[in-house]
């Protein structure tokens, strides 16, 4: 399963934010594991330097091992606001795909 993360030039892609990002994932769909080929984060602020309300966008793409990508959008005021409600949202969309998958 390889893990990119993406950022758009309001949000600076540090290793570390990386490191954290990609844990999280690991942990969150490791019962998917095989099954996934590889996730793509996409991480931006919708506003740049002005503030705003749920400005932090995180979109998480998902390609299963021989099905269409699945993917999800989450807003929040912050990035790891953002990525948990698209963690989330992914975690529901795969078990409920996988779950179609079993009953054919």
């Amino acid at each position: 399963m390889k893990i990119q993360i993406n950022t758009d030039k309001n949000i600076e892609g540090h290793e570390r934010l990386e490191a954290y990002f990609s844990g999280e994932l690991e942990k969150g769909l490791n019962r998917f594991e095989e099954k996934i080929t590889r996730i793509e984060v996409h991480f931006g602020d919708e506003n740049g330097e002005k503030f705003s309300l749920k400005d932090k966008k995180c979109v998480i793409e998902v390609r299963p091992v021989k099905l269409q990508p699945i993917t999800v959008t989450e807003h929040a005021d912050t990035l790891e606001k953002a990525f948990q409600g698209a963690l989330a949202k992914i975690k529901k969309s795969l078990t409920t795909t996988f779950e179609k998958i079993k009953e054919y």
